[in-house]
């Protein structure tokens, strides 16, 4: 017959051979545990930061729209103004060139210098007005 002690001892090394596959799967558990949560975690992370990217670029886009509306209505005041201005001296030489007609004689020399200048404030008023209508 067989001792107590040989008697404990098959039964340790039976109870030890289930407990080897019981402790790996408890380690695949885990490991599964761990790769679904760093996966769930980076999810978390990933939609915050998203989150936050979006605020701030609508943030940003909202400061860029009021920027660039406060220059553009700058640029159109300064463009009417400049134009108000072009259209005071286009009528001035207007009203040269009339008296200058009238009162034609052999100085066609100073005629032909106001026509010059007259061509010459139509197209900077015609590139301004250009300008105008592209800002709008």
């Amino acid at each position: 017959m067989q001792s107590a002690a040989q008697r404990s001892t098959e039964r340790t090394s039976r109870r030890s051979k289930p407990s080897v596959p019981l402790f790996l799967a408890v380690w695949a558990l885990l490991i599964g545990c761990g790769v679904f949560g760093t996966i769930w975690y980076t999810g978390q992370v990933k939609a915050k930061m998203t989150q936050d990217i979006a605020a701030q670029t609508s943030q940003q886009i909202t400061a860029m729209q009021k920027d660039y509306d406060a220059q553009l209505k700058q640029m159109q005041t300064q463009f009417a103004g400049e134009l108000t201005k072009v259209q005071g001296k286009v009528d001035a030489l207007n009203e040269l060139l009339e008296f200058t007609k009238d009162n034609t004689n052999s100085k066609t020399d100073n005629s032909n210098k106001l026509f010059t200048q007259l061509s010459q404030v139509q197209k900077k008023l015609a590139e301004l007005q250009k300008s105008l209508d592209v800002l709008k």
